[in-house]
């Protein structure tokens, strides 16, 4: 079994512990600790004035992205000069070893020792333009506006001599590991700042967590429609390193339609040294479908939730719509079957939507979704705890679909034979506060839900959980009208599952309760005593 993977009895542990709220500590991984990323975003953010975050964003990230290749330009060019001196002045070396050329005039420290030049946004703008025109794979790619009026130039200076403290000193694969760290957490960071309009290019790195640890992409092409800055492709190359594979046995493919999000995620991913197929138009993945001839092994995508615009009403006889045309005012059922259309024989996706689309009756998506369970592609429905996301306040779900849910050996385990089932998980309970809006999963939330979700999947060390996890038969779902909620199914937790049983809780609310009616009519009677003092006086 492939390194990293819960042993069995490990999952059942994981699987049968109660649902209780991870607290934020240091190292946990949910980001609550001032660790160096945060406070390397926090000094940056400082330095921006009156910039807004959606244009400075791409101010630092440029500037994050220059550092990181340059940085492996350079150990590069040592490495070279130590064996051949003339064969580090040939830009296939470096290119051949997917290190971009950057030539001399756009190497960082030529910046740094003009940072506080008044020339300095030229400088980085000719110096952006240069990389552009030496590495044909970024072209139209890297920001080119640090020369405008509005763009302060001190702060420029600033800014890049922030930047240049990251990874100083250290060896080439630690140095490019920092600056993609810090590069990840500066998007999550802006995506925070910019609210809304932030969260529609970056999907929080626990819910990607979830996904990626579920689907397990050890091997094979991985693909999302709609990809955003790329989080789910880094995330997947984190998970086959961390568990022994090798970065090369995943291809990644994704599309776009908005051009500047594509730019962020082609950076995202060169900073990781990530090699992947991003495509883009602005007609997006429904009407020109860059990749329409590709089957994929794993699908993952965060869809903008209930699009309302998309043109369905031009697509009414499309060939992906298996199971029904989707309503033309709600895209959340053509984003599941586009996916399922692009999954391999034995492909599987996870996707993120909004609650609504496991219930809804309207416009005819509640018969889309009875056709899909009934050809039993739904293989696991995730219902997610709210706060979770930048971009909404809507309640979320994870849908997993299988094209093919009999046995097969894969690189992950054994997988039994699930026809006619689905597992269903409530994890509305999980997560803890990161601060006053947001929620993430910490890193036993993550391993509990995949370790269930594996398990039922192995067929070893699985239980059923009340009020947490639920395998149904198909016969069960036509129950519920194929309402796919899991709440549905869970069921209640067991008293002695939970830390206060409900007569305590309730007892305890009541007193409470009790309370404050006292205190309330002792206010009365001072507010009414008060009130007969003005009037004896008048």
């Amino acid at each position: 079994m492939p390194r990293g993977r819960p042993r069995k009895d490990a999952a059942a542990a994981a699987a049968a512990q109660p649902a209780k709220p991870a607290k934020p500590t240091k190292g946990s991984g949910n980001g609550a600790n001032l660790g160096f990323e945060a406070q390397m975003f926090l000094a940056a953010d400082k330095l921006r004035k009156n910039l807004e975050p959606s244009d400075y964003k791409h101010v630092a990230l440029g500037l994050i992205f220059l550092k990181h290749i340059s940085n492996a330009f350079e150990a590069k060019r040592a490495a070279l000069l130590s064996e051949d001196p003339a064969a580090a002045e040939d830009a296939d070396e470096y290119l051949a070893e997917n290190v971009f050329w950057v030539p001399k005039q756009a190497r960082w420290s030529y910046l740094q020792d003009n940072a506080r030049q008044p020339t300095v946004g030229k400088l980085i703008d000719e110096a952006m333009a240069e990389i552009e025109k030496a590495n044909p794979g970024l072209t139209g790619v890297l920001p080119k506006d640090y020369n405008r009026p509005a763009l302060d130039k001190v702060m420029l200076g600033e800014l890049i001599d922030l930047i240049s403290g990251i990874a100083m000193g250290e060896p080439g694969d630690r140095a490019k590991d920092l600056l993609g760290r810090v590069y990840e957490y500066f998007l999550g960071g802006f995506a925070g700042s910019e609210g809304k309009r932030g969260g529609e290019f970056y999907t929080p790195r626990s819910v990607v967590r979830v996904l990626v640890e579920m689907l397990e992409p050890y091997k094979g092409r991985v693909y999302d429609p709609c990809c955003g800055s790329g989080g789910m492709f880094v995330q997947s190359e984190k998970f086959v390193e961390s568990h022994g594979g090798r970065i090369g046995d995943i291809a990644i493919y994704g599309q776009e339609s908005n051009y500047t999000t594509w730019r962020l995620a082609k950076m995202n991913l060169a900073v990781r040294g990530i090699d992947a197929d991003i495509r883009w138009n602005n007609e997006g993945s429904f009407h020109k479908d860059e990749l329409k001839d590709l089957r994929f092994d794993y699908i993952m995508a965060n869809p903008p939730f209930n699009i309302s615009d998309w043109g369905g009403e031009r697509l009414r006889e499309d060939t992906r719509w298996a199971y029904g045309p989707p309503p033309v005012g709600n895209a959340n059922y053509a984003w599941l079957q586009h996916i399922l259309w692009h999954l391999s024989p034995r492909g599987t996706a996870g996707v993120v939507l909004a609650n609504g689309s496991m219930s809804s009756a309207q416009s005819g998506e509640d018969t889309i979704r009875r056709a899909m369970v009934e050809a039993d592609v739904v293989d696991c429905m995730v219902a997610l705890p709210g706060q979770l996301f930048y971009s909404t306040q809507i309640p979320a779900c994870l849908w997993f679909l299988a094209r093919d849910k009999s046995p097969a050996k894969t690189q992950g385990g054994t997988l039994r034979d699930r026809r006619g089932e689905v597992l269903f998980i409530d994890a509305r309970k999980l997560g803890a506060l990161v601060d006053r809006t947001r929620k993430e999963f910490a890193d036993a939330d993550i391993a509990r839900i995949a370790a269930t979700y594996h398990a039922w999947r192995e067929g070893e060390g699985y239980a059923d959980v009340p009020g947490f996890c639920k395998a149904a038969t198909l016969e069960e779902i036509r129950g519920h009208n194929h309402v796919l909620t899991p709440g549905r199914y869970v069921g209640a937790v067991n008293v002695e599952d939970d830390e206060v049983p409900f007569a305590e809780r309730f007892a305890a609310l009541k007193a409470k309760l009790d309370e404050q009616f006292v205190e309330s009519d002792g206010l009365t009677t001072i507010v009414r005593d008060k009130l007969a003092t003005v009037v004896a006086d008048v």
